[in-house]
């Protein structure tokens, strides 16, 4: 054989070997196609928030590029405000709330969480000590301004279920729009609130400077329970139906690559986690951002799986305060998949 061919046949033996040695390591998901979009825009309803951590992560370790994508994380102060940006077509796919895709089909629009991120809402609703006096339960928030990410998202809607529980309506309160980053401390700090609905890591640094009083806490899957009668999904990778119908390959691709994420954050180790998230996220606190995680690990979906009980919980407790929302005209088969996330589960066993 000439040495060139030789050169040729030792140089793509070496590539075989290389894609085997690849496919094989443990924990790799590979993408089994090449995705049809592999540049898209992704809307995120807060990033700094742990409840977003498994799309931080998924970016942050490479799992999109290693998915053979280019993603965009554009950052939104709420869940709705990340809805409206995927329903305008400035954005390809959400990361939001599941209870986004029960009312955009009441609205006769079609979307379809296709990978889970959330188990348990991580929300929490908490008092101002300042005013712990006067407001000592959920039933005493008639006429509170209370601070939400922002008006519709998810720590509207908690809040909401949780004072209907306690007697008190939406209509009685005033919903103020304040952000899930630092933009939190600052309208604490500016007395322009009495409580607050909010997410880590800000609500365990209000807690811990014992600026707030914790009266829900929906960080675990037992309190969440407590709350809702049931499992109660929360974060989620969305898509349109459309977008999902013309690019399997490509939301194949994504939920390999959030799954995976998921995996990742049942097992990190702190020293992990510091190392992945960036430093504008710590708050210049490390040990309150890893002490933040802890209270927040067991709501992370260990598969990407929605569970069998989540959206039919979701829909109960939306609906209880949501007119607009007629559980008889909601087909919940067609508002998640878990085909996805069962395929990206496989590659990681």
């Amino acid at each position: 054989m000439p040495i060139h061919g030789m050169r040729r046949a030792a140089g793509t033996c070496a590539t075989l070997l290389a894609l085997i040695v690849a496919a094989t390591l443990p924990g790799v998901a590979q993408a089994k196609d090449t995705p049809e979009k592999p540049t898209l825009t992704m809307a995120v309803g807060g990033l700094p928030g742990l409840y977003y951590l498994p799309v931080l992560a998924a970016q942050q370790l490479g799992y999109f590029k290693d998915e053979g994508l280019d993603v965009t994380l554009e950052d939104f102060a709420g869940g709705s405000k990340a809805l409206e940006a995927v329903v305008g077509g400035s954005a390809d796919v959400g990361a939001g709330a599941f209870e986004h895709t029960l009312f955009m089909q009441a609205k006769g629009q079609h979307y379809r969480a296709f990978a889970l991120m959330g188990r348990a809402p991580q929300i929490v609703v908490a008092v101002l000590k300042s005013k712990a006096d006067q407001i000592k339960t959920l039933a005493d928030f008639k006429g509170a301004k209370v601070g939400v990410s922002a008006p519709g998202s998810s720590t509207d809607l908690v809040l909401t279920v949780a004072l209907r529980k306690a007697g008190v309506q939406r209509n009685e309160i005033s919903a103020i729009g304040v952000g899930s980053g630092a933009t939190v401390l600052a309208a604490v700090s500016g007395g322009q609130l009495d409580a607050l609905s909010n997410v880590d890591p800000m609500m365990t640094k209000l807690a811990r400077s014992g600026a707030i009083k914790v009266l829900v806490d929906t960080r675990t899957v037992q309190g969440t329970q407590e709350v809702f009668g049931g499992t109660m999904p929360a974060a989620t990778l969305y898509a349109s139906e459309t977008f999902i119908q013309k690019y399997p390959k490509t939301t194949q691709a994504l939920a390999n690559a959030i799954v995976r994420a998921d995996h990742w954050l049942q097992t990190a180790s702190d020293a992990d986690l510091l190392k992945m998230v960036p430093p504008a996220y710590l708050l210049n606190d490390s040990a309150l951002y890893v002490e933040a995680f802890h209270n927040v690990r067991d709501a992370y979906s260990p598969d990407g799986l929605m569970p069998a009980d989540g959206p039919a919980t979701s829909l109960r407790a939306l609906s209880s305060f949501d007119s607009r929302l007629d559980p008889k005209k909601i087909d919940l088969n067609s508002t998640y998949t878990n085909d996805f996330a069962r395929k990206a589960a496989a590659q990681l066993k």
